[in-house]
């Protein structure tokens, strides 16, 4: 027996298959974190879910070794889902997604909605063939203020899973000033990170289409989860043409932790 689990991981079930990846990938989590596992079925006309959430319940309470809870709604599975979490404050959500999340006339899209507007760090599963753990985790740095947070969540979960640290940045432009401010910053980052006693790697590339750089880099040292920031809100450029955090979601089959950052001042610094 489990020593009573003061965390938990939400696991909503949008598809079945899918499900029950993220399902999997949810055990180890929940050991080393100490959580329970909350399923979520969403039941509408067209998603019956009653069955399927006895048996992902089973499924869980045989393999995971932690407490498992169910939970049963009725209505939109966004406004649902996050009704839940809300309540919740779960450690993670975690999603099985099967399709590409769509922007532009079909954003409502429910698993991207809740993906960008989450409170709550999500991660999204689309690939079928996952690792047990986290031996390597995929962190872009840019110049941004939210860099931050992310390097800290990297370092928390590295410390968790015992994880090795990419570090990678990518230069768009050929400003010289440009490129030394991220040079110097991806080096500070990777020296803050090296301090905290975590295996860290550092790489810079040059490049426009930064989303499929992060996902290539991703495959290249076989990355197990790749960390990035989203945005509540959407400018109208970023509806039509999508955002970087959006493409590495729609298109990575390594699994993609989404997070909001906490509001801030701008910086450069490290410290």
């Amino acid at each position: 027996m489990s020593k009573t689990s003061t965390n938990s991981i939400l696991i909503p079930i949008l598809s079945k298959e899918q499900t029950k990846i993220a399902l999997s990938q949810s055990y180890n989590l929940a050991r080393l974190t100490n959580s329970k596992i909350v399923i979520l079925g969403v039941e509408t006309r067209e998603h019956p879910v009653k069955k399927l959430l006895v048996e992902l319940a089973k499924l869980a309470t045989l393999k995971s070794g932690q407490p498992v809870e169910t939970l049963f709604r009725e209505g939109n599975i966004y406004d649902e889902i996050t009704k839940v979490a809300d309540v919740l404050n779960p450690i993670f959500i975690l999603i099985g997604i099967t399709s590409k999340l769509g922007m532009g006339k079909n954003l409502v899209n429910n698993s991207f909605r809740m993906v960008r507007e989450s409170k709550h760090p999500v991660i999204t599963i689309r690939g079928k063939v996952h690792r047990d753990g986290c031996k390597t985790i995929l962190l872009p740095v840019d110049l941004s203020k939210e860099t931050r947070d992310k390097v800290k969540k990297a370092i928390e979960l590295a410390k968790i899973f015992k994880s090795d640290i990419r570090v990678i940045s990518i230069l768009t432009s050929n400003e010289e000033d440009e490129e030394n401010k991220l040079i110097s910053y991806s080096n500070q980052v990777w020296k803050f990170i090296k301090e905290q006693g975590i295996r860290c790697t550092i790489k810079t590339l040059r490049g426009k289409d930064i989303p499929k750089m992060i996902k290539n880099y991703g495959y290249e040292v076989d990355a197990d989860l790749i960390l990035i920031m989203t945005k509540a809100e959407l400018s109208l450029k970023e509806i039509f043409i999508g955002t970087v955090a959006q493409r590495v979601i729609n298109e990575s089959d390594i699994p993609v932790l989404s997070f909001r950052p906490v509001i801030r001042k701008d910086t450069t610094a490290w410290k």
